[in-house]
């Protein structure tokens, strides 16, 4: 998962100001008890902090993979 799909993820899951303060705010075990963004800044792999997001947040696991990344048929 790219940064820029990770972005994609957040907004699509959670909306633009709700995904911004869980990413700020919300402090994930799984990631070394660090929020979302804290994270990032420190080179942790955006697959990994999205899935501990989905994790801590609750989000059904059919909506965890291959969100955020472009639908192919969109490109046209």
């Amino acid at each position: 998962m790219r940064k820029s799909e990770f972005d994609r993820a957040v907004v699509a899951e959670f909306g633009d100001a709700y995904g911004r303060s869980l990413m700020r705010d919300l402090v994930l075990g799984a990631i070394g008890d660090r929020t979302a963004q804290q994270a990032l800044d420190d080179g942790v792999e955006p697959r990994e902090i999205w899935m501990a997001l989905c994790v801590d947040t609750g989000v059904p696991d059919s909506r965890r993979h291959g969100v955020g990344t472009i639908d192919p048929r969109s490109q046209d």
